[in-house]
């Protein structure tokens, strides 16, 4: 049984599809945030879709943790 953050993470990867979705979500919008910022110039439309982007982030992340935490308490019980 996974014990620490990363095992648990991991398994979720392996495991649970939703967990798994938001994951590769993250790292989508993590790479189109990476390719705005290479950009020499930012238009206005770049900048709101960074700021979109960013916001969705945190989003993705905020749910892969609470379903990060709720695993964490299984398996401390």
């Amino acid at each position: 049984m996974p014990t620490t953050s990363q095992d648990i993470r991991q398994s979720l990867l392996a495991r649970d599809p939703e967990f798994r979705n938001l994951a590769e979500e993250h790292s989508r919008c993590e790479s189109q945030l990476e390719q705005i910022v290479k950009s020499s110039y930012l238009s206005s439309e770049d900048l709101i879709q960074e700021a979109e982007l960013k916001k969705l982030k945190l989003r993705l992340k905020d749910r892969m943790e609470l379903i990060l935490a709720r695993h964490q308490q299984m398996v401390s019980h």
